[in-house]
């Protein structure tokens, strides 16, 4: 499983659509297996859910999102958690243990399970 965080200097970034760069984490039964940082380059609030498709993430979280992003995050079967703040190290483990404190009003609702008819372009192999 790979978890992007929209990040600025190990910080959740609050403005999706802005998002100067990604950490994105490597799961393997639960833990941690690897960490990057990728910077987003120019990509704006269009480009960034095809950028997370083509690093095939299964899971974005962040800060602010709107109502475009999300449904762009959706039509490629990202699994969004908005609404969160504080460091990304934190973020992570706290969505891995459970404890992750996220605003509900942020999260897209619609097709949290992968097998609903969303698939990664058949690319993705983790």
């Amino acid at each position: 499983m790979l978890i992007a965080v929209a990040s600025e200097n190990g910080e959740v970034f609050q403005h999706f659509g802005h998002t100067p760069e990604f950490t994105v984490y490597e799961i393997e039964g639960g833990v941690v297996r690897g960490k990057r940082v990728l910077p987003t380059g120019d990509s704006g609030h269009g480009a960034l859910a095809g950028f997370l498709r083509d690093l095939c993430v299964d899971l974005l979280i962040c800060g602010g999102i709107g109502a475009g992003a999300q449904q762009a995050l959706a039509e490629e079967g990202i699994k969004l958690v908005a609404g969160v703040q504080g460091t990304v190290d934190a973020v992570v483990t706290g969505y891995l243990n459970g404890t992750l404190k996220f605003a509900t009003d942020f999260t897209c609702s619609h097709h949290h399970d992968h097998g609903e008819g969303h698939e990664h372009g058949g690319h993705c192999k983790h």
